[in-house]
């Protein structure tokens, strides 16, 4: 990366639309409503709001799942709100790790394939393919259950893996959707002291939850509201018992 890139923002978005509309061009939901919002590379920032508040709207078009209606996305000071979807592939395979609540992960395939996907995809080669997977899942404690199928692991050992598939390709971003939503609060706990860590090696994450707890670990918290953004702050100290 260049020194200059490194300073500018992750994410810029600029007056952001998104209206579905139905077949005659009438208005069917205006989901985003001239949101502008700016993430800095190495933040951890969590994404709250009320079904049909624009959540996973704006988590759509920052994975380069969908296009604003109106407005920009700048992802690294490019932007890619108006590319064709060959081009958005290419930076979702790239540049963004996704986990999600139910890990997504194929059933016929091993633990070390199924994180082997994403560079299976940019053409890497079998055996550079096959050690960068095995490196990422000792880094998630998971060296023991390569040849393991998804249905022979845990809710919290898929999770993992899910998080390992993310990392293989070394994204500038980590978009979490309800990353806990599917295991107990134990094993939920476990995964996000896993994100903690990564956050705090660096890496840029944005998770959508609806769990106050887990969004006080991040270092900020937007709130949106029918398609704008309600709330932009940093979380409030945990109360300590006297």
């Amino acid at each position: 990366m260049e020194p200059a890139a490194a300073h500018r923002p992750l994410i810029e978005i600029r007056n952001l639309h998104r209206t579905y509309c139905r077949p005659d061009g009438s208005v069917l939901v205006a989901a985003l409503r001239g949101l502008d919002l700016t993430i800095p590379r190495g933040q951890y920032v969590s994404i709250m709001g009320q079904s049909g508040s624009g959540k996973s709207t704006l988590m759509n078009i920052i994975g380069c799942l969908d296009r604003p209606t109106e407005g920009s996305y700048l992802l690294e000071a490019e932007d890619v709100s108006q590319l064709d979807d060959t081009a958005l592939s290419a930076i979702r395979g790239q540049r963004i790790g996704f986990i999600f609540q139910s890990f997504n992960l194929i059933p016929e395939l091993t633990v070390v394939e199924n994180v082997e996907v994403p560079l299976f995809y940019r053409g890497v080669p079998s055996a550079e393919r096959h050690a960068t997977a095995r490196a990422v899942l000792e880094r998630v404690e998971l060296s023991d259950r390569l040849g393991h199928r998804p249905n022979q692991l845990s809710g919290g050992q898929q999770q993992r893996v899910a998080i390992a598939r993310a990392l293989v390709g070394d994204p500038s971003l980590l978009l979490a959707d309800e990353p806990t939503g599917n295991l107990d609060t134990e094993t939920g706990g476990t995964i996000m002291s896993l994100l903690d860590e990564l956050h705090h090696e660096g890496r840029t994450i944005m998770m959508v939850t609806h769990d106050d707890e887990m969004a006080q670990r991040c270092q900020r918290i937007v709130r949106l509201r029918d398609g704008e953004i309600e709330s932009d702050t940093a979380p409030e100290p945990l109360a300590t018992a006297t």
